[in-house]
């Protein structure tokens, strides 16, 4: 009797727990015409928003995998907080190695972060599109062996990927509905590279749909799938920078340890600047584009978006590697971490561009760059042919889209160029493209010949490229300084490398970068000049509302 009624009552207790046990937060979709009319009148026509909240997604389903232990992890994010948040991954593994946390805990804090934030309607950025259902799994694996840190220092680091990047266990969207259930059989190549180096795939992240190279004067950082990507340091107030939107906002929030962007023309410098992150444009063909959705494989590439200068070694150190599938691929050598305690600016020279010489952060830069021993000197870029430039972009584009979803599209796609992308959207242009689809109409119209346009384009490129080369000879640069991303197309073309560097705030709260350009396979000399920058400007701080 004893025994039937003690049965009763644990079966009671037990119960009783499960249903009064906390659970989780939930997304609630809310009205947000009261927010739309307020930014209707904004006096940038980007910030006049259409549609912040994605009609697509639910963004609950994200966080299902990871439910029990999200529910037990307040205590551990604020006892962590201190020891993670805006440090470096050598900071990080020094922590693991120390005990202070392991990588399952790492890992749940970012995932804790993502949820915190997320799910709160005055808070959420709209960073993530999908997080990995096994990565806390993955994370537990690696604490079984935690000296492989010594030799790969990306070992158990969770890393966020712009949602044009191939992941096999997650699909890979462009933020475009006609996409949702695109899920590609491999992994990216530079997925796979960041594997080999121990690194954990953490999620993907929002991006400008077809990064950027679909509407006309739309928001950056809209997507379907994703909705309005919003800025950490300013919700509404500022832009997010694209189209590696979701990359810049999820990095600059501390959503990850790091976050790797793609950038075609400033997709990579602009929301490195307006996240404050340092954001490294590569060389064409550093940096595998084999299983990344295209707009242009002349000038396509994959690069790191970091807090740090020694994170961003690290990250591109991993990514980097020859591919024999990429036409302009090459081994580039891995840069030299040692270097960067020495990192001097004392005797390098830069020409700043003239057209951004009065900007007054740009300004104090040069000063500080001065006062360390570097010579800052204004020069006049040649022109270019922007009409041109864009040719090339729409004619890559109406091949190159074609060939991705041919060679990594998922056989349920209904689409197989972008006349059928179109075509798709019209059925509720509405729900699909609030903000139309005026890129992706103008290069279904082209009617280039792509094979003769090819001499026009070497020539073009090579043109630029003399130019500009003999520009920094002339007055013996070794970069260019110029503010944000404004001379991206430049870069691209001459297939130039570069890296976005914090140099402050402006008196409304507003991020901004300079950028340091060199000629292509400088990485070294750039990452280096970067860190000799950090050390006597550590501009880059926290965002406030996200402690």
């Amino acid at each position: 009797m004893k025994n039937s009624i003690l049965f009763l009552t644990l079966a009671l207790l037990f119960i009783w727990q499960c249903t009064t046990a906390p659970a989780l937060k939930k997304w609630i979709p809310y009205d947000e015409t009261e927010e739309l009319a307020q930014n209707a009148t904004n006096k940038n026509p980007r910030l006049r928003y259409k549609r912040i909240q994605s009609k697509h997604t639910d963004k609950n389903s994200l966080f299902i995998p990871f439910e029990n232990e999200l529910i037990q992890f307040e205590s551990s994010y604020a006892r962590l907080s201190p020891f993670i948040l805006e440090r470096s991954i050598p900071e990080l593994q020094s922590a693991v190695a120390s005990g202070i946390f392991s990588y399952e805990e790492l890992t749940l804090f970012y995932l804790y972060r993502i949820y915190r934030y997320e799910t709160d309607p005055t808070l959420y950025l709209n960073a993530i599109l999908a997080l990995n259902p096994d990565v806390v799994q993955e994370a537990r694996e690696k604490d079984l062996d935690q000296k492989k840190a010594e030799e790969f220092p990306l070992y158990g680091m969770p890393i966020l990927l712009k949602d044009n990047i191939n992941t096999a266990n997650m699909p890979t969207t462009a933020g475009a509905a006609v996409f949702k259930k695109n899920q590609t059989k491999e992994d990216a190549y530079i997925v796979n590279q960041l594997k080999k180096h121990g690194a954990l795939i953490l999620g993907k992240l929002n991006l400008s749909e077809w990064a950027y190279y679909f509407c006309e004067g739309c928001p950056l950082g809209y997507s379907a799938l994703g909705g309005q990507t919003l800025n950490p340091y300013g919700r509404k107030v500022f832009e997010s920078g694209g189209s590696s939107s979701g990359s810049g906002v999820a990095a600059g929030a501390n959503y990850a340890v790091a976050t790797v962007g793609t950038e075609t023309s400033g997709s990579i410098l602009s929301p490195a600047a307006k996240n404050a992150l340092f954001g490294l444009k590569p060389t064409i063909g550093a940096v595998s584009r084999s299983g990344i959705i295209p707009i242009s494989s002349t000038f396509d590439t994959a690069g790191p978006m970091t807090k740090t200068v020694v994170d961003n070694l690290l990250l591109y150190n991993a990514l980097i590697g020859y591919d024999k599938n990429d036409l302009y691929s090459y081994a580039a050598k891995p840069l030299e971490i040692a270097a960067l305690d020495m990192a001097s600016l004392k005797g390098k020279r830069f020409g700043m561009v003239d057209t951004d010489a009065q900007d007054s952060l740009l300004q104090r830069a040069a000063k500080e760059i001065q006062q360390a021993g570097g010579e800052v000197i204004e020069v006049t870029l040649p022109e270019i042919d922007l009409d041109l430039f864009v040719q090339i972009l729409d004619t890559d584009m109406k091949v190159d889209l074609p060939k991705y979803i041919a060679s990594y599209g998922h056989e349920s796609l209904s689409v197989k160029n972008i006349a059928d992308i179109i075509a798709f959207n019209n059925q509720n242009a509405d729900l699909h493209a609030p903000y139309g689809q005026g890129i992706f109409k103008s290069i279904a119209k082209d009617t280039t010949d792509y094979e003769a346009f090819q001499i026009k384009k070497k020539a073009f490129m090579k043109e630029l490229t003399l130019a500009l080369d003999s520009l920094l000879e002339k007055h013996q640069l070794d970069a260019f300084l110029t503010l944000d991303y404004f001379t991206s197309s430049y870069l691209a073309t001459a297939h130039y490398s570069a890296i976005g560097i914090p140099i402050g705030y402006y008196e409304d709260g507003k991020p901004q970068n300079m950028s340091m350009i060199a000629k292509g396979k400088q990485e070294q000399l750039l990452i280096e000049m970067a860190a000799a920058y950090e050390k006597i400007a550590p501009y880059r701080k926290l965002p406030e509302f996200y402690p």
